[in-house]
């Protein structure tokens, strides 16, 4: 193992962790694998169907090549005790490799496409400068504005056709947010033609007009200018992004990135991988290698070889809990206004008359509120809360209180009625004429209603 890093008074760099003796044992077990495994699958060929034939994929290009089997991939995965980040970020980083696995002179040529902020017409004519490099200039077959992708890549078949075109796609730095919009998932489904970001601005000037040194915006100075791009610093761009290994983050805890093929040396896959761990614990892992838990290699088809493991699988002690948190069993009340609202809190609102008044708060009782005094009203009780034998003997003696009276009733009526028939007979014969008995039976019907 690497020695430790040591607190000094000084900020310096962390220092690797990874044992290059350790890095180079599994990338030479991994590309032996993969060699091991390529000479099987030739032996187990048959006649009818060829170790160099190669099911192909609808989606590729027609006109291309099948993969040779030394372009097959080599994967570093990084394994953190939280997530890298905490959200999903479609713009790669960059990582600078000592041993690229792509380059712009090598065979088959690389097709670039460049996607420039508008006006396209200034970068083509950067890159046809005579200054420019005549090799990387060959690679750069079409420069797109932003503008153009816009009005020309709307279909997904159009779309599809481009990405089939081209092997690496380069976009400006001022650009690139722009295009997950305008290329959707055709580019960023899989992730590995996503485009790369390239600045292709003019550097800051560092000096004034005087020669001296520029001071900050905060100090006095005056804004910062930059330099007039120059078709150096366009080539400069396309190839560090060419030469570089793709980092894309996204909320997990373990994060690949290429590093490799399996048709580089075992020395050369070490040294990249010890580059991108650095790159990747010094500016994104948060904590350093504290918060790192596993660094291990592998190929498409292979097992993970183990390169360095942590001894801890959490980073801070606080992250460890002595006991599992104890859930309650009762369900808590939702509350509009928090969760400090208990059964009689009170808060103060203001009212239509501008003063403030106390109510009580979502999940208390039932009260009315008047200045400072709270007037609770008594709560509804069910029926099973009224069980207790004063108030059931209480019922039974309205019950038969009012029973009683409906009796007494209803035998005043039934004198009423008799008296009334009894009456109206004599007075009825005597009577000549229906006036006289129209009002002896008014008479009889009222004395009725009095007894009543």
């Amino acid at each position: 193992m690497a020695p430790m890093e040591t607190a000094l008074a000084t900020r310096t760099p962390v220092q690797s962790k990874l044992d290059p003796a350790q890095t180079l044992r599994a990338t030479t077990a991994l590309l032996s694998k993969i060699q091991s495994d390529e000479i099987a699958r030739k032996n187990t060929a048959t006649p009818t169907t060829p170790a160099t034939t190669k099911p192909q994929s609808l989606l590729a290009d027609a006109d291309g090549e099948p993969d040779a089997e030394n372009e097959l991939p080599i994967w570093l995965v990084l394994t953190t005790k939280k997530h890298i980040v905490d959200a999903k970020r479609l713009k790669p980083g960059k990582i600078l490799l000592p041993h690229p696995y792509l380059s712009t002179t090598q065979e088959p040529a690389l097709r670039i496409c460049l996607i420039t902020a508008d006006p396209q017409r200034k970068y083509k004519d950067l890159i046809e400068h005579p200054s420019f490099p005549a090799e990387l200039k060959k690679r750069i077959t079409r420069v797109l504005g932003i503008e153009k992708v816009k009005a020309r890549y709307k279909s997904f078949e159009s779309r599809r056709q481009l990405l089939g075109e081209y092997d690496i796609f380069l976009a400006d730095d001022r650009v690139i947010t722009y295009l997950p919009h305008l290329l959707g998932k055709v580019f960023y489904k899989g992730g590995s033609q996503r485009p790369i970001p390239v600045d292709l601005q003019g550097k800051r000037q560092s000096v004034d007009e005087q020669g001296n040194k520029r001071r900050k915006l905060s100090e006095g100075g005056t804004k910062a200018v930059k330099w007039e791009v120059r078709p150096q610093d366009v080539a400069r761009e396309v190839e560090r992004a060419v030469r570089s290994a793709l980092v894309h983050l996204a909320p997990s805890s373990t994060t690949a990135v290429k590093v490799g093929t399996a048709g580089m040396e075992a020395g050369q896959l070490r040294e990249n991988v010890e580059v991108v761990v650095d790159g990747l614990v010094g500016k994104w892992v948060a904590g350093g290698w504290k918060g790192v838990r596993s660094v291990h290699v592998k190929g498409p088809n292979t097992a993970a070889l183990p390169i360095w493991m942590a001894g801890e699988l959490w980073g801070d002690e606080g992250d460890v809990l002595e006991e599992a948190p104890v859930k309650s069993d009762k369900k808590r009340k939702r509350s509009a206004l928090g969760e400090g609202a208990g059964e009689m809190a009170v808060i103060e609102v203001p009212g239509p008359d501008g003063k403030m008044r106390r109510l009580e708060a979502p999940g208390a009782k039932k009260s009315a509120v008047n200045g400072d005094k709270v007037e609770t009203k008594p709560a509804k009780k069910s029926n099973s809360d009224v069980v207790d034998d004063d108030s059931a003997a209480v019922k039974a003696v309205e019950k038969s209180e009012k029973k009683a009276r409906k009796e007494a009733l209803a035998l005043q009526k039934e004198e009423a009625k008799k008296t009334a028939t009894s009456g109206t007979e004599p007075e009825a014969a005597v009577t000549a004429n229906g006036d006289g008995k129209k009002a002896v039976a008014k008479k009889a019907r009222t004395k009725a209603a009095d007894l009543i």
